[in-house]
């Protein structure tokens, strides 16, 4: 008698395995791996064998031979999405938008299909999680009715590529990709066989008829996009939201852009009429009146653009073990700068609580922001008001050397524009600006113009 065959995937990252095991070895998820059916390994062996056999036909081409694409673009109505995209939508473009539960996904695509079907293009918008009617209420919210939008309310693929077949659709929106399932797979909705295969239909039928699909993608609590990791790789644009959903404001950032950069950010603001682009930046992320202690101020580049945001410190003396906390900041760089005050300013902060914030949701990606952290930490700890027109900026080096940022001169332009008056930087060369500039080339600098 044969041997029954046995594959177990995992339901984390997809890695086979024909033995189950506790841990994947390949993502490190405990308790993932999923014992696959019979009719489920016979139909993963049926398309690996399609591929391969696709594969066998295929000839290469010297790449002085090859013809360039010429990318196309048109706008989505959205100045904000636009600058995230790269400059606008790219027909056959696939592109995946991820984000907390009730962040805007839905809201912004459906704000998008509204505005582009009120232009004559033809929309079509899938929705596995809710009916048309729930939709047409959103819609009447957003102003997004228009007699070229199309509304869905279907799991089954072979369904929606029905649908697709019927019209001569010019974008189409999925929402989102893990309710969505195919009848050629056994699996369940949302999971990785399901979602890699309904994933590579989706980018066939962008790719042959040239139509931009938009994606909207579940997150797991740790942040990422749930599925497969195969799912990021597969599309052409990897977008997230970031921000409090109790804020007004959001952040939609490029993770991945093949058609473009992945420096810009989005920058939306959530109000009645749904989710818009905001229209200024200046005083959204800090107390313009008047800085209380443990507050500092600090310009970050988000893109191209310039962002005035407040860092905020709390140093308390602590009762048993110390605590070190940061929201918006990274945790170890933390650890690192109260080192450094530790060795350099002899500062006792072995016995201090220390906790970090950045307001209005913001997350920093970048080190210009070290010389603000110390400093807002300094005013805590010294319980000192610091002036709500001057800014921080600079880099730490572990040596407790301040060390230059990028686009030094478009920042402190900024600061000029929003009416600031003072400025400690790095010692470095600087164009003429009407900021007055303070050096502080190390640390210990900064205590001067606390």
């Amino acid at each position: 008698m044969a041997k029954k065959k046995t594959l177990f995937e995992c339901q984390a990252c997809g890695f086979q395995s024909p033995r189950w095991m506790g841990k994947c070895t390949s993502c490190g998820e405990w308790e993932s791996m999923v014992e696959l059916t019979a009719e489920q390994i016979k139909f993963l062996k049926e398309t690996s064998g399609t591929s391969s056999s696709a594969s066998l036909k295929a000839k290469a081409t010297p790449i002085t031979e090859v013809n360039e694409d010429n990318i196309t673009r048109f706008g989505s109505g959205s100045r904000e999405l636009d600058l995230v995209l790269g400059g606008g939508i790219v027909p056959g473009s696939l592109t995946l938008i991820g984000g907390s539960p009730g962040i805007g996904k839905s809201t912004l695509l459906l704000k998008i299909a509204g505005n582009l079907a009120q232009e004559g293009q033809k929309i079509l918008y899938v929705s596995g999680e809710e009916s048309a009617g729930q939709i047409k209420l959103r819609a009447n919210r957003l102003g997004a009715n228009a007699q070229t939008l199309y509304l869905l309310s279907e799991i089954n693929l072979s369904t929606v590529i029905s649908e697709i077949n019927s019209r001569d659709y010019d974008l189409i929106i999925i929402d989102s990709i893990q309710t969505l399932y195919s009848d050629e797979n056994p699996s369940a909705p949302g999971s990785v066989t399901q979602v890699r295969t309904i994933t590579f239909e989706l980018m066939r039928i962008a790719k042959s008829m040239q139509i931009p699909i938009f994606i909207i993608g579940h997150i797991t609590k740790d942040g990422s996009i749930a599925g497969p990791r195969v799912l990021e790789h597969m599309v052409d644009t990897v977008l997230y939201f970031e921000g409090d959903s109790n804020s007004e404001l959001r952040l939609l950032r490029g993770f991945k852009n093949r058609f473009g950069s992945t420096n810009e950010v989005g920058i939306f603001e959530m109000n009645r009429d749904g989710l818009n682009d905001a229209k200024s930046m200046a005083g959204r992320f800090f107390n313009k009146e008047k800085l209380q202690s443990g507050s500092a101020l600090t310009i970050i580049m988000e893109g191209s653009r310039p962002i005035v945001i407040e860092v905020q410190a709390l140093v308390s003396e602590a009762y048993g073990h110390p605590k070190r906390s940061s929201t918006g900041f990274d945790n170890n760089r933390l650890n690192m700068l109260l080192a450094l005050l530790e060795k350099k300013l002899d500062l006792p902060l072995g016995t201090y609580d220390v906790f970090i914030n950045i307001s209005g949701g913001i997350k920093i990606n970048e080190p210009s922001a070290d010389l603000a952290v110390i400093a807002a930490i300094l005013s805590s700890y010294r319980d000192r008001e610091l002036s709500a027109h001057t800014l921080f900026l600079g880099e730490v080096s572990l040596t407790g050397e301040i060390r230059e940022v990028s686009g030094l001169a478009q920042r402190l332009k900024e600061m000029e524009t929003q009416g600031f008056t003072k400025a400690v930087i790095p010692n470095v060369p600087i164009e003429h600006t009407a900021v007055k500039c303070y050096i502080a080339d190390e640390v210990s600098k900064v205590v001067e113009w606390m």
